[in-house]
């Protein structure tokens, strides 16, 4: 399998609700380093896996429908906790949902799956994987 990633960054807020977060209930930032990794068995015809120029542009997108929000505020959201775990999977989705239309090119058609990595800190991380 080849993989290609692509990093960016997101800065949020947000409060969680039950015990198990502790102080975390309380409305607090968070700063991610985000790494999308596009993923497929065979290169396409340019023998890459995915532009990377593109897939940087489109991660970038998407986190900035994300980036210096108030979780707490976006309907999106309303009816979830927004751990690292479950952001993972929300980026990824979005990045599935631009692959699907096309944002990333005809080569991206190939593509077997992309990985999301949520960067807490140097020493914590959470990741989502889906097929595509």
């Amino acid at each position: 399998m080849f993989s290609v990633t692509v990093r960016d960054h997101i800065m949020i807020a947000h409060s969680f609700r039950g015990e198990v977060f502790g102080p975390a209930q309380r409305l607090h930032g968070a700063t991610f380093v985000v790494d999308a990794t596009f993923r497929r068995a065979e290169l396409d015809a340019d023998n890459i896996v995915v532009d990377i120029g593109r897939a940087a542009e489109e991660l970038s997108a998407v986190l900035g429908q994300l980036n210096y929000r108030n979780l707490d505020d976006e309907a999106a959201f309303a009816s979830m906790n927004t751990s690292t775990e479950a952001l993972a999977q929300v980026i990824a989705d979005r990045l599935a949902e631009r692959v699907h239309a096309g944002a990333l090119g005809v080569g991206a058609r190939g593509l077997a799956g992309i990985a999301v990595t949520l960067h807490e800190s140097h020493i914590a991380w959470a990741s989502y994987e889906r097929s595509l």
